[in-house]
């Protein structure tokens, strides 16, 4: 895409959606850095059904450790990979503890040092929580970026880069959550909405159906 085309592509989707917002359900930044960890190859649908009765039991790191291996899966046994989630959520509450003071980092490396945290939910957590322009590329972004044109990469990082360098100043707040909530309801992965795109006529996918 030309810097004219992503200027329109973003202002479109903007318009559509002045305000997005991400889907999963929290109410602090540790409860927002559990349901992300939560969320890695599992979809905010199902963390979204798992978290309210396990925030109520433990919604800081104190209670989490408290509540303790067996009782945290309990809570989360319906979402995929819930073992090895458990176990990173129990460490990185007593890293929190030990090294935080119990307070969330706002910068990438600490938060990246915690269990079970990787660069897209650092990302996710400094976007949404500390209002950071940075970019959380999931499967949705991922895919969009390679599929529109929009930023071309063969791994995560090489499209979260190519963001960077594309998208203007003015959307980079909000542009990867306009590109998750496109990707998970109009550019699908098997059956993208084509039709229903405001931003077709603009995409560069040579498969896409009008």
């Amino acid at each position: 895409m030309t810097p004219e085309q992503i200027e329109d592509f973003f202002a479109r989707l903007e318009k559509s959606n002045p305000e997005p917002k991400i889907e999963l359900n929290y109410y602090s930044t540790y409860t927002l850095l559990i349901a992300t960890v939560l969320s890695a190859q599992s979809t905010d649908k199902g963390v979204n059904k798992a978290t309210p009765a396990l925030f109520k039991a433990a919604d800081t790191p104190e209670k989490m450790i408290e509540l303790g291996l067996d009782g945290l899966k309990e809570h989360i046994k319906t979402i995929g990979l819930y073992n090895n989630k458990a176990k990173n959520i129990i460490a990185l509450s007593k890293e929190l503890l030990e090294k935080h003071n119990g307070e969330v980092p706002n910068n990438r490396e600490n938060l990246e040092k915690l269990s079970g945290v990787g660069r897209k939910t650092a990302n996710v957590i400094l976007n949404t929580a500390f209002g950071e322009p940075v970019f959380a590329v999931d499967t949705h972004v991922f895919r969009l970026g390679n599929r529109t044109g929009l930023a071309l990469g063969k791994k995560p990082l090489d499209v979260e880069k190519e963001l960077e360098k594309n998208v203007p100043d003015k959307y980079r707040l909000h542009a990867h959550h306009w590109l998750v909530l496109h990707g998970r309801y109009v550019c699908k992965a098997k059956k993208p909405d084509c039709k229903s795109c405001v931003v077709a006529d603009l995409c560069e996918w040579s498969d896409k159906n009008l």
